[in-house]
């Protein structure tokens, strides 16, 4: 009867045993995928400033160009009327 309580509680530990090891891959596989995920989300962040930055540049020689060109030069009607 000792024997066959012996063996019960290896098997339980074995379950108990292989449940852990079950959730602990679990937990490291969720760690590496949040890893990855700070990662992308970093990298977006970067190619958002990055593409910010771009913007303005753009946006400034866009304006500099419609200040030069005389088809977006503010018109004076009271000048022209005289």
């Amino acid at each position: 009867m000792m024997n066959a309580d012996m063996d019960a509680v290896d098997a339980e530990n074995q379950v108990e045993l292989e449940e852990k090891t079950r959730l602990i891959n679990q937990v490291m596989e969720l760690q590496h995928t949040l890893e990855d995920l700070s990662a992308r989300v970093d990298a977006v962040k970067e190619e958002n400033l990055k593409l910010k930055s771009e913007n303005q540049v753009l946006g400034q020689y866009i304006e500099n160009l419609m200040s030069a060109s005389s088809v977006f030069q503010t018109t004076d009607t009271k000048s022209k009327r005289k």
